[in-house]
């Protein structure tokens, strides 16, 4: 445990990237480094996705109950992708003066957390992207290639390929979440230079290369081991830093 206050870890990026799997295997693989962070708890309008539980995952609520939280200052409310969350900022303040904690989640709360008065407070930001800035120079030159619609595809594909696992046949709302997760990813991803790490991941949430074979292989055991020696404040192989150019903004049509 941190001496005095702790330290906020901030591991964001693209919905379906990985960062659960990824949270999930530092947890089990490497107990004594997962156990010095406790999880930032946001609420969330949504409905739990299968495995996921209240209180551990998110507080689910409903949407009127979230608003209602808006009301008062010690909470943070914003609009995510089509749900609803709410951060409570006194209690992590709270949790921050007796050790480190870790948000997992997306680029929206993440950048409030960067900029949210904590005194003393150090912060740790790692953006999981699902290229690498190599792959986004080139992709950026390549004839006919149109980054925003290429990143908004990848994610699509990881995004149906997790939401099949979890349901089997879709419904017409599960492609319409689909749709708008994959649609925000381009613009999350010029997020990354902000966050101080990028650890390109190609092996996202739908991958089984996270716990098919008990420990990491492929990327994700790169994106692993990368996370893991950041936390240890070493300079891991496979951690990059963007400069904002790295993924132009594109200008709304």
């Amino acid at each position: 445990m941190s001496a005095g206050p702790g330290q906020l870890v901030i591991l964001t990026g693209p919905s379906c990237v990985g960062k659960s799997p990824l949270v999930h295997a530092l947890r089990r693989l490497y107990p004594e480094v997962a156990a010095e962070l406790q999880p930032v708890v946001l609420y969330n309008s949504r409905a739990p996705r299968p495995g996921e539980v209240d209180g551990v995952d998110y507080h689910f609520r409903s949407r009127a109950e979230i608003e209602s939280l808006g009301e008062d200052s010690r909470h943070a409310v914003l609009e995510v992708r089509g749900d609803l969350q709410a951060l409570d900022k006194v209690a992590l303040s709270g949790r921050l003066r007796h050790g480190d904690a870790l948000f997992e989640g997306n680029p929206f709360v993440a950048r409030l957390l960067q900029t949210l008065p904590l005194e003393g407070v150090r912060r740790l930001g790692i953006f999981v992207s699902p290229l690498s800035s190599d792959e986004v120079a080139f992709l950026r030159c390549a004839a006919g290639v149109s980054l925003p619609s290429l990143v908004c595809d990848v994610m699509r594909r990881k995004l149906l390929r997790r939401m099949r696992r979890q349901r089997g046949e879709l419904s017409l709302r599960d492609l319409e979440e689909v749709e708008r997760r994959a649609g925000s990813a381009y613009a999350e991803l010029a997020e990354a230079h902000r966050f101080g790490h990028v650890v390109p991941n190609h092996d996202g949430e739908d991958s089984e290369h996270w716990d098919a074979f008990y420990y990491p292989i492929g990327d994700a055991r790169r994106a692993l081991l990368a996370v893991v020696g950041l936390l240890r404040d070493e300079s891991p192989p496979g951690v990059e830093r963007w400069g904002d150019e790295v993924v132009p903004r594109v200008a709304p049509a």
